[in-house]
C-alpha cells in the first residue's frame, strides 16, 4: 500500500496536548480583561497588562515544548507570530502606534492572538495537516495584521481602556465641521453686562481649588432631576470653563486652528471665536488644548497646547496680545502638549511651560521675570498665601517651588523628584500643603515654614491610600476627599489615615461647602452627589450627564451646572434646596 502524503494526513489529535495552552489562555483572559472589570482600581488594570504579556510567553513556551505538534509547525508558526507582531506595526494608524507610550499594539495584539491560535488549534483538529499549516497561518495574519484596519479615539480607565474604531470612520471633530455652519456674533458688550455675581473665573473656580460657597442645591433627583437647557456639539480638548455673566468661555480643536470660543450660558449660542493657527494631538488625549480660560477684569487670558498665550476682549473676542511662551522660554513640548491655565495675580499673566515658569504684563504682553525649570510638569501655578505672605506654588517633576509673584524670586522649594505631576497643590486649614507624590503614586503632606530671614519645609506624612492621577482632591473640614483609581476616598489630613472608599467614577469634584456636598463627574460622564463627610460613603443622586470619555472638569455659576468632554456640552439648571 503507497504512503499517503503527509501534507494529506490529518495529524493524529490524540498526540496534541492541548489543554496547558486553554488554560493560559483562559488565566491570560480572566486576569488581563475580566478582573479590572471585577475589582475596581489600578493596580488591576496594570497586573492585567502584565499578565497579556505573560500569557503571550505561556502560550509560546506551550507551543514550542509541550503541544507535541509536528516540529515545523511548532517553529513556523512562532516565526511567523515574531515577524508579524514586528511588521504590522509600519503600517498601523498613528493613534495604536504611539498608544500608551508606544506599547499599545502589544498590550492588545498578544492577548488576541494567543487566544486566536489556541482557538484555531482546538477547531482544526479534524483538518488535513496541509490545511491546518494553511489556517494556522491564515490564523495569524489575520490576529496581528486586523488591527490595521482600527484606530484609537483616546485612552481611558487610568490609561488601560482603549477606544478603537474603524479607520476610515469620521471622528467627531469631523462630524462637527461638516455640521456646523452657524456663525457666531457677537451680542454684549462692557456697558451692558449681566450680573457677575456668581462668575467662575477659570480652572477650578476662584480659588482653583474646587470649592464653591453661596450655593446650597436639592440633593433627591428623582423628585427634583437636573433640568437640561441646552446641548449641544463642540470641538476636542480637554478644556474646562470660564464665566462671566451670562457669557462662557472655553476651549477647543476645529481642524487646524485652535480655538477659544464663547459661548451664551443660558442659551449655549455662540457668540464669538478667536482661531490660531495651530493643533497638537497625542494618541492618550486626543487633538485640543489642554488649558482653561481665565477671565480678569473683562479680559480672557488663554494659553494653547502649543503654547500660545493670548489675551482678548471678553465681550467681542478682540486680540489684545499674543505670545508664545514656548519660543519665549525655550521649553521642548511634552508629550501631551502644554497643560498650564493661566494665572492673573495683579498686573501680570503667569503660565507653566512644562516646569517652568513665565510671567508677562497683563497690558503689553512685555515678558516680567522667568521661573527655574523645574522639569517636566502638566500642572498649573497655583496662588497660596502662607504665614502671611503671597506665593506661586508649581508642582514640576523635580520638585515643588514657590516663587513671589512680583519679580520671581524663589522663596523655597521642596526637592522630590518624580516621573509626572498633574494635579494642583493644596492647602489646609492649619497652613500645610498636600501635593502628589506622581501620577497614582500617593499624597505627601508637607509644613512650610517661614522664619527670620529664610523658609524652610518638612515632611509630615506619605500616604498610598489616596492616589490621585490627573484629577485633584479637595479639602473639607480636615478631610481630603479625591480618587484612589476610580473609587472616591475620603483621608484624614491630620495624619494620612483612609476614612473610606467608594464608588467608581474616576473623575472629577466639585465641593459645595455650604452644603458639604460633592459633585462628581465621572469618567464617563455620570453627574453624582455625595456627602462630603467621613461618618461613610453615601451617593445621594446619579444622573448620566453626557456620553463619551470626560477629562474636562465641571463648573457651577449659582445654579447652572456646565458640563463637557471632547464631542459636546450640555448645561443644566439646578433646583436650589428650599425652592
Amino acid at each position: 500500500m503507497k504512503k499517503q502524503d503527509l501534507s494529506e494526513k490529518t495529524i493524529d489529535q490524540n498526540l496534541l496536548r492541548l489543554w496547558p495552552g486553554v488554560v493560559a489562555v483562559g488565566l491570560q483572559w480572566l486576569i488581563r480583561f475580566v478582573i479590572p472589570i471585577i475589582v475596581p482600581g489600578d493596580m488591576a488594570s496594570l497586573i492585567g497588562v502584565f499578565a497579556g504579556f505573560l500569557g503571550g510567553v505561556a502560550v509560546i513556551v506551550w507551543w514550542a515544548f509541550f503541544s507535541r505538534a509536528p516540529k515545523i509547525d511548532r517553529w513556523l508558526a512562532i516565526i511567523l507570530m515574531i515577524i508579524s507582531l514586528l511588521i504590522t506595526p509600519k503600517i498601523l494608524h498613528e493613534s495604536i502606534v504611539t498608544g500608551n507610550l508606544g506599547m499599545m499594539y502589544m498590550i492588545y495584539s498578544i492577548p488576541v492572538l494567543s487566544l486566536a491560535f489556541v482557538v484555531w488549534a482546538l477547531a482544526s483538529r479534524r483538518l488535513t495537516a496541509k490545511l491546518q499549516r494553511v489556517t494556522m497561518v491564515a490564523t495569524i495574519l489575520l490576529a496581528c495584521g486586523f488591527w490595521t484596519f482600527l484606530r484609537c479615539d483616546g485612552i481611558s480607565g487610568g490609561g488601560t481602556v482603549a477606544d478603537f474604531t474603524w479607520r476610515w470612520s469620521e471622528t467627531s471633530e469631523e462630524i462637527l465641521l461638516a455640521q456646523d455652519s452657524e456663525e457666531p456674533t457677537a451680542v454684549l458688550s462692557a456697558s451692558d453686562t449681566p450680573d457677575t455675581r456668581f462668575n467662575w473665573p477659570g480652572f477650578r473656580g476662584s480659588n482653583r481649588d474646587g470649592i464653591i460657597h453661596g450655593i446650597q442645591i436639592k440633593t433627591d433627583w428623582s423628585e427634583s432631576p437636573p433640568k437640561e437647557m441646552w446641548r449641544r456639539q463642540i470641538g476636542p480638548g480637554c478644556s474646562s470653563f470660564a464665566v462671566l455673566g451670562e457669557l462662557f468661555y472655553t476651549q477647543e480643536q476645529r481642524g487646524d486652528e485652535e480655538m477659544v470660543s464663547c459661548y451664551n450660558l443660558n442659551t449655549g449660542e455662540p457668540v464669538w471665536r478667536h482661531g490660531d493657527g495651530a493643533r497638537f494631538w497625542d494618541s492618550h488625549t486626543g487633538a485640543g488644548p489642554r488649558s482653561t480660560p481665565t477671565i480678569y477684569e473683562g479680559r480672557v487670558y488663554t494659553f494653547g497646547a502649543t503654547g500660545i498665550l493670548n489675551v482678548l476682549d471678553a465681550f467681542d473676542g478682540t486680540l489684545v496680545w499674543s505670545r508664545n511662551a514656548a519660543d519665549d522660554t525655550d521649553v521642548e513640548i511634552l508629550d501631551w502638549g502644554y497643560t498650564s491655565s493661566p494665572l492673573v495675580v495683579n498686573d501680570i499673566v503667569i503660565v507653566a511651560v512644562s516646569g517652568s515658569l513665565v510671567a508677562y504684563d497683563i497690558n503689553t504682553g512685555d515678558p516680567c521675570w522667568y521661573g527655574p525649570d523645574g522639569g517636566d510638569s502638566f500642572s498649573s501655578p497655583q496662588f497660596m498665601t502662607i504665614d502671611g505672605i503671597d506665593q506661586i506654588l508649581l508642582m514640576s517633576g523635580d520638585n515643588v517651588t514657590s516663587l513671589t509673584p512680583a519679580d520671581g524670586k524663589l522663596l523655597w522649594e521642596h526637592s522630590w523628584f518624580v516621573e509626572v505631576r498633574t494635579i494642583q497643590p493644596a492647602l489646609t486649614a492649619e497652613g500645610d500643603i498636600l501635593m502628589s507624590q506622581g501620577s497614582g503614586k500617593g499624597i505627601r503632606k508637607i509644613s512650610v515654614k517661614k522664619t527670620s530671614d529664610s523658609w524652610t519645609t518638612e515632611e509630615r506624612w506619605n500616604s498610598t491610600k489616596l492616589k490621585p492621577i490627573f484629577n485633584d482632591l479637595v479639602i473639607h473640614k480636615g478631610y481630603a476627599y479625591g480618587f484612589d483609581g476610580p473609587s472616591l476616598v475620603c483621608m484624614d489630613v491630620e495624619n494620612g489615615n483612609r476614612i473610606w472608599k467608594g464608588g467608581r467614577y474616576r473623575g472629577f469634584l466639585i465641593l459645595l461647602a455650604d452644603q458639604d456636598l460633592l459633585l462628581v463627574l465621572s469618567e464617563k460622564g455620570e453627574i453624582a452627589l455625595i456627602d462630603a463627610v467621613p461618618d461613610q460613603f453615601t451617593e445621594l443622586s446619579k444622573l448620566s450627564a453626557i456620553k463619551g470619555k470626560t477629562w474636562n472638569h465641571p463648573a457651577i455659576v449659582d445654579n447652572i451646572l456646565l458640563v463637557r468632554n471632547a464631542q459636546e456640552m450640555v448645561a443644566y439648571r439646578l433646583s436650589k434646596a428650599g425652592s
